[in-house]
């Protein structure tokens, strides 16, 4: 249903305020609340918002390279942020306060910010609806559950004074799928149930993973532009709940060495203007060069091949911190090959399709990515990469991994993806990498530059580990 501007007043008719937020390079959201009467003044022109989010990391601290949008030279301008009235959901928790999602522009072109998310995404979807396309997703997130020790009081603030390994897990061992562990905190673990389905992000599958405090959720499949909204209001609605029930929701890629990952996969398919799945094939392909797929059709087969070919060179976007390269080992259920595969879990591309799920069903799994990712830059890859491979007719580049593949083992028929964000970024911004043709020299430039600031700071930080070791050795 599409929210115009003329029915906003009886929307909000007894309400006094409205809460907005836009989305960061780094997937946070960044908002705040405003009266009714200035919302409803800006609510089609859209209102100034400080660039500085797009110019600082992830705790606030400036890039110490200056990048395009924000800088001191241009002052930390304000963008233009631009409510999507289309994203309307109250704020259960906050006693149901009006809540919209903005996208960021150039206040000068009036065009999406190169940077934003949102943007991102949505650019790569015209591409598709130009031809009368459209994309279906889903979301599939880890993540650990940690008790705040001191009630009231932040893992950051705990954290200053404790070893981290002190934050007390919400259960202990390993036990995926129990039925019974969900019982020791089945009011919080309802609740995030609820509140979701409340907050318009529902949930379609809802366990504990194996891994001490770890659960799962599967987002409900839906067109991909929302699926990517919900999956970033998924984390709000989880820290928000957690912090309720005293416990810190955990989305790292890898919080705890020895002990598997979270994963963030993403699941893809292509439609048509009437919603029929184009990646199935209408009969199997009796001469297919591979039996995997024999019933994905011409254009998923260029798709998957597009996705194959621009892997390596976008890394940083399904990888973006330090934390997510130690996911991605071998021997820990993820990929860390240019790899594919039937219903093959150890592959970076999972394809699913008949005879082991319905054509309608035919879908890519894209296993790459962490918890710790912005759904809409994953997304956005996904479309771009595979939407380059249908327009020049790309061939996959490698064969199936063998049914006997080892879960996270080096494939001959696929190169090693890249061991580090310092590595990615590099292959990422380099002047030839396929980042630049889907996304654009100013957006490489500057999501590049952010993640070069990351490594940087992690260059020069002195890790727990290292004091352990030298301390007393050297």
């Amino acid at each position: 249903m599409t929210i115009t501007a003329q029915q906003l007043p009886s929307m909000l008719k007894d309400d006094t305020c409205v809460k907005l937020a836009g989305i960061d390079v780094d997937g946070i959201l960044r908002g705040k609340l405003v009266s009714k009467k200035k919302f409803l003044s800006i609510a089609e022109s859209g209102f100034g918002f400080c660039s500085v989010i797009f110019g600082w990391d992830m705790h606030d601290q400036t890039y110490l390279k200056e990048l395009g949008i924000s800088n001191a030279q241009n002052g930390y301008r304000d963008i233009l942020a631009i409510p999507d009235l289309d994203s309307f959901r109250r704020i259960p928790w906050e006693d149901n306060v009006p809540f919209f999602l903005v996208t960021f522009h150039d206040p000068d072109t009036q065009k999406p910010l190169y940077a934003c998310p949102r943007g991102m995404l949505r650019m790569q979807l015209d591409k598709l609806k130009d031809k009368g396309y459209g994309a279906m997703a889903g979301a599939e997130y880890e993540f650990y559950q940690f008790r705040t020790p001191d009630s009231g009081a932040s893992p950051a603030a705990f954290l200053q004074n404790n070893p981290p390994h002190q934050l007390p897990s919400l259960t202990e061992g390993m036990f995926g799928y129990s039925l019974t562990r969900p019982v020791h905190n089945k009011d919080y673990f309802y609740d995030i149930f609820n509140t979701c389905q409340k907050f318009h992000c529902d949930i379609e599958g809802w366990h504990t993973e194996s891994g001490p405090g770890v659960f799962e959720a599967a987002l409900e499949f839906g067109e991909i532009a929302s699926m990517a909204d919900r999956a970033g209001l998924f984390k709000y609605v989880v820290k928000s709940v957690g912090t309720q029930h005293g416990i810190t929701p955990c989305f790292m890629a890898k919080p705890k060495a020895g002990l598997p990952g979270n994963s963030g996969h993403m699941h893809v398919s292509i439609v048509d203007g009437d919603g029929k799945n184009l990646l199935a094939r209408d009969t199997k392909d009796e001469n297919a060069q591979w039996k995997d797929i024999a019933h994905l059709s011409d254009l998923g087969r260029h798709f998957l091949a597009g996705i194959l070919t621009g892997l390596p060179d976008i890394m940083p976007l399904l990888a973006p911190t330090i934390n997510s390269y130690k996911r991605l080992v071998e021997n820990f259920w993820a990929p860390v090959t240019v790899s594919w595969g039937l219903e093959h879990r150890a592959a970076s591309i999972r394809l699913i399709a008949p005879p082991t799920s319905k054509p309608g069903a035919t879908r890519f799994e894209v296993r790459v990515p962490g918890a710790d990712t912005n759904a809409h830059f994953v997304l956005a890859a996904i479309l771009g990469l595979g939407w380059r491979g249908v327009e020049r007719k790309l061939e996959i580049p490698c064969p199936p991994l063998a049914a006997d593949q080892d879960v996270g083992g080096v494939s001959d028929q696929g190169e090693r993806l890249a061991k580090s964000l310092k590595e990615a970024t590099a292959r990422f911004m380099r002047k030839e990498s396929v980042a630049r043709e889907v996304f654009g020299d100013d957006f490489v430039d500057h999501f590049g530059g952010t993640r070069e600031n990351e490594v940087r700071l992690f260059d020069e930080a002195v890790t727990d580990w290292e004091m352990k070791r030298y301390i007393e050795a050297v």
